[in-house]
């Protein structure tokens, strides 16, 4: 397999945009109508997964041992959807079959014996993860809603209870699918580190059009009936260091770095941990109350939030990236940053260009609700 190859053709494939994943699940849905009711009425979200979650395994595909645990966390996670192993067969040939068609006359059967090598690694990897899985867990978990507390306009935090115990690790994130909108699954980072009666903390913001996100803000109450997928993401926290942390988090980011934060709280020695919490106007901090509560009972943590759009708040106030940097040196910090994608990305290259080395630089891949 020609790692090289595949990285150029993938480029290539994409310039073609939106128009890739609409002629895969064409494809697939035209051979196989049956595969159909897998999938949402609305496959905008899904076609964009398809091709984020391909470039996230092209980009590192030659380090196939690196990228092992977020694929198996794919072939866990697609167990909600009903995925068997016989699924995977028409959905390497419908990948095969978009790869040929957008490659052109640069299609050889080299590239696809590349392609097919490659499609069969990552589907292999998927199965075992999904029968290992298999034998512990249940495909899906349903919760029920325990309260429901809107905390602004486009705001709400919630707790739900399940039947059965969802394992996870402080900062992963589970898709969620509410009765009221069936088969539209969306992930959301767990907001507290595990609880001895197992109920689970969710914050979310909607999002414009989106109706999952619209739906557990405003619809949402007490008894409400929700199914949650398995647990995926990899910002958990590096037990193994000894270092003080950075905690940054934009919006309902905040969910899974305050999730960490109660898992550094159960240490015997907690290190020293700044946590960082931003949005553009006052009334976005929806959280900032219960967390100077934590922290007034937490001598090693100190919470400093900050608004970029509102002049006369009377704190810190800036762009996140801008607000972290003047505030100290993190050079010799543990770093972990969640929240909307750009404020991620700029977070970890003022980090980086600060001098922090990458190894500490731990990013959610994915799971927050904000585009």
């Amino acid at each position: 397999m020609d790692t090289a190859r595949l990285k150029k053709s993938f480029a290539q494939v994409t310039m073609h945009g939106d128009e890739v994943a609409l002629f895969f699940y064409s494809s697939l849905f035209l051979r196989h109508p049956g595969l159909r009711e897998l999938f949402p009425v609305s496959m905008a979200t899904q076609r964009d997964r398809l091709v984020r979650a391909l470039g996230r395994i092209l980009s590192d595909v030659e380090n196939i041992e690196q990228l092992r645990p977020f694929i198996e966390g794919l072939g866990r996670d697609h167990r909600k959807f009903g995925t068997l192993t016989d699924h995977f067969k028409p959905l390497g040939d419908s990948l095969i079959a978009t790869m040929a068609h957008f490659s052109g006359p640069g299609w050889t059967p080299e590239l696809e014996a590349d392609w097919q090598a490659a499609y069969d690694l990552v589907a292999q990897i998927m199965i075992d993860a999904a029968a290992e899985d298999e034998l512990v867990h249940p495909a899906r978990w349903d919760a029920t809603v325990l309260f429901h507390d809107r905390r602004a306009f486009d705001t709400a935090v919630f707790r739900v209870g399940t039947l059965e115990e969802l394992s996870y690790l402080p900062g992963q994130s589970v898709a969620i699918e509410y009765e009221t909108r069936p088969r539209i699954w969306r992930y959301y980072s767990i907001a507290n580190a595990p609880r001895p009666d197992g109920t689970l903390d969710f914050h979310v913001r909607t999002v414009p059009g989106g109706e999952l996100s619209m739906a557990l803000v405003g619809g949402l109450a007490a008894g409400s009936r929700l199914r949650l997928g398995a647990p995926v993401g990899t910002l958990t926290l590096d037990d193994r260091s000894d270092r003080d942390v950075l905690l940054v988090a934009g919006s309902t980011g905040l969910a899974p770095v305050k999730a960490i934060a109660e898992q550094i709280a159960a240490l015997p020695r907690p290190p020293q941990v700044t946590l960082f919490f931003g949005a553009r106007h006052a009334d976005g901090l929806y959280d900032l109350a219960d967390l100077e509560k934590f922290s007034a009972s937490a001598p090693w943590l100190t919470v400093i939030p900050c608004v970029s759009d509102e002049a006369d708040y009377d704190g810190q106030r800036g762009l996140l990236p801008d607000v972290v940097a003047r505030c100290g040196s993190w050079v010799y910090h543990d770093a972990y940053l969640a929240g909307p994608t750009p404020m991620v990305e700029g977070m970890a290259g003022r980090l980086a260009a600060q001098g922090v080395p990458q190894e500490q630089i731990h990013v959610e891949d994915f799971g927050w609700s904000e585009p």
